[in-house]
């Protein structure tokens, strides 16, 4: 679609983005690394929704707790404490994360609060051993500019970071807790996005900004963006979990479709009559005796029971396509294992791929006495689980009459989306009571210094001589800081050739070595010291991380040699190689030499007394 295509269908599209922060964790000492190793403790949960301050339970929390999960969190001593285990209350909020966040404020010019109030954001699923999120509002009413016009930042947010999510097991969810309370900013914008193209424009200068700051977590699952899409006539969709940027754009474009396709369904149940309906939910086991399906064989050999609901004019509706590969039948199977745990449904619209024979088919449409606009839905499962899975499906039968319901849905690889609770209500938020209020006065504000932004990192790179990829990719690295050092004091050195090395060296000896290295600021200092007074050569550069010990270590067996030394070198190597060619004799030369002389030089003195 164009852009003014975007225009007619209503599109708003609004992005939270959710970036951890390197240090401590926000309200207690422990480190922030991630564990893949084996844990050293797990203990054991059961979360159940309660009324909060304002008297009501939240709906998202309610639906959770009904389905009564037992959570496992594994822990390591090293980074989990009595915080994490919500066995002692939390510490001070981690003042670096909120100088980082205040300069965040200052870059997309927000509004600063004068006094934080640390605040319990109800998380039921589990991700969180006590129920809930630590969350802050440090700014608010800022904003960014887009090439499609300007866009308004309402919030900026300090909060911690959820457990991991391990896997799921029936029942049981296991988390690790190596993430939890980690520091995490959220920068969300207004729904002032327009069209797919400029949702991905804003993610990226939002990322931009929040790395210009230097203190962001890097690499897979540091940065997360959530998006929220409407169409005219649709409803808000949230769709968490988006980690590609590149995908954003495709997300959008899906949803959009998915809405508008709800929306026709809903203009097709009104043409057909339908209103809301509270189907009963029937024991259907006894048409299934002779059924050759895999599902309801197991299902009725193990005691369990084939139950079934009529939904009046659904016929043809539920085996449309709303996402790609995906109909309205997935939504309604989405919403039955969410609620109810089952493995899926069973409707009408798809009866070939489940053993359901023309005979059984017939038997159905008689017991529902179903009319030619009619569908019907079964689940095969045990009784209880059964039940309410069809009462999920009722449910969310009965919201296509309304077309699109708000909802939080997961991102998928492929750009679509799947259901995974209902939008939370505003019950979710209560102040926090074991944290005091965070006094944040005109002296610390005007205290905080602010980053260079990357754009103008970027520029800078390239007025010193740095080619346009080069300088992208030193601006947006952890090696930008240590190279404006270097440059300051090595100036014999071109800055392209100390950029190349460090945001290429380690990748390139990874590549040709299978050698992981992680050279110190030390050690690069050292390495282009000796380089700039010619100590060493640049050819000897990898040779010498390669070694992935400390520089002043492994420096001097690299040292150059004399011209005098060079020349006594070569003669006795031509000495004993008579016989070799030129290309030859200069292989055996740099065999032995490599690294004690400039290639060129070494070159130049081979042909010269090999003539």
């Amino acid at each position: 679609m164009k852009k003014e295509e975007y225009e007619k269908t209503g599109l708003k599209c609004g992005l939270e983005i959710h970036q951890q922060l390197e240090g401590k964790k926000l309200f207690c000492k422990c480190p922030t690394k991630i564990h893949e190793e084996k844990p050293d403790y797990t203990i054991h949960r059961k979360i159940r929704a309660v009324t909060g301050e304002t008297g009501e339970i939240d709906i998202a929390a309610e639906e959770e707790a009904s389905k009564g999960k037992l959570f496992e969190y594994e822990c390591y001593n090293d980074n989990v404490c009595l915080v994490e285990l919500d066995e002692e209350p939390p510490r001070d909020i981690n003042k670096k994360a909120l100088e980082a966040t205040l300069q965040v404020c200052k870059l997309v010019k927000a509004k600063i609060v004068d006094e934080g109030q640390v605040m319990r954001k109800t998380i039921i699923d589990g991700s969180n051993v006590t129920g809930f999120q630590r969350t802050t509002l440090i700014g608010y009413d800022g904003e960014i500019s887009s090439s499609q016009g300007k866009i308004r930042i309402p919030t900026i947010i300090l909060e911690e970071d959820s457990a991991r999510h391990i896997k799921t097991e029936g029942n049981k969810t296991v988390y690790r807790l190596d993430r939890l309370g980690i520091p995490l900013i959220e920068i969300s914008t207004a729904p002032d996005i327009k069209t797919p193209e400029q949702l991905k424009e804003v993610a990226e200068k939002i990322g931009m900004i929040l790395r210009s700051t230097g203190k962001c977590k890097r690499g897979l699952g540091t940065i997360r963006q959530d998006v929220n899409v409407s169409i005219k006539e649709g409803n808000r969709i949230e769709i968490k979990g988006a980690q590609d940027l590149k995908m954003l754009p495709t997300l959008v474009k899906i949803e959009a479709e998915r809405q508008k396709k709800l929306i026709e369904i809903r203009e097709e149940l009104k043409k057909r009559g339908v209103k809301t309906q509270e189907p009963k939910i029937e024991d259907i086991s006894k048409h299934f005796k002779k059924c050759q399906g895999k599902i309801i064989q197991e299902t009725l050999k193990k005691g369990g029971k084939v139950l079934g609901i009529r939904l009046t004019g659904f016929k043809g509706l539920i085996g449309k396509e709303i996402q790609p590969n995906k109909r309205l039948g997935t939504e309604f199977s989405h919403r039955a294992k969410t609620t109810a745990g089952v493995k899926g449904i069973i409707h009408s619209d798809e009866l070939p791929n489940y053993g359901i024979t023309p005979d059984i088919l017939e038997k159905l449409n008689k017991h529902f006495d179903l009319s030619e606009k009619d569908a019907f839905i079964i689940v095969a499962e045990q009784e209880d689980k059964a039940k309410k899975a069809l009462q999920a499906v009722i449910k969310r039968a009965n919201e296509c009459l309304k077309g699109v319901p708000k909802e939080v849905r997961g991102a998928n690889k492929d750009g679509t989306t799947t259901y995974q609770r209902p939008i939370p209500g505003a019950a979710r938020m209560y102040p926090e009571t074991d944290v005091l209020p965070i006094k944040i006065d005109k002296k610390i504000t005007e205290n905080i210094k602010l980053p260079e932004l990357i754009e103008n990192k970027i520029k800078r790179y390239k007025n010193m001589g740095l080619g346009k990829d080069l300088a992208e990719t030193l601006a947006k690295s952890d090696k930008a800081q240590l190279f404006d050092k270097l440059t300051q004091k090595i100036k014999k050195i071109k800055t392209a050739y100390i950029a190349e090395i460090l945001t290429g060296a380690e990748k390139t000896i990874k590549r040709q070595f299978n050698v992981e290295i992680n050279p110190t600021e030390e050690d690069y200092t050292e390495l282009f010291e000796a380089l700039e007074k010619e100590k060493i050569s640049k050819e000897s550069i990898l040779e010498i991380l390669k070694e992935n010990k400390p520089v002043k270590e492994t420096i001097k067996k690299y040292e150059t040699i004399s011209d005098e030394e060079l020349k006594k070198e070569i003669k006795k190597i031509i000495e004993e190689n008579k016989n070799l060619e030129y290309k030859a004799l200069i292989g055996k030369v740099m065999q032995k030499l490599r690294g004690k002389a400039s290639g060129k030089k070494i070159a130049e003195t081979v042909k010269k007394l090999s003539s």
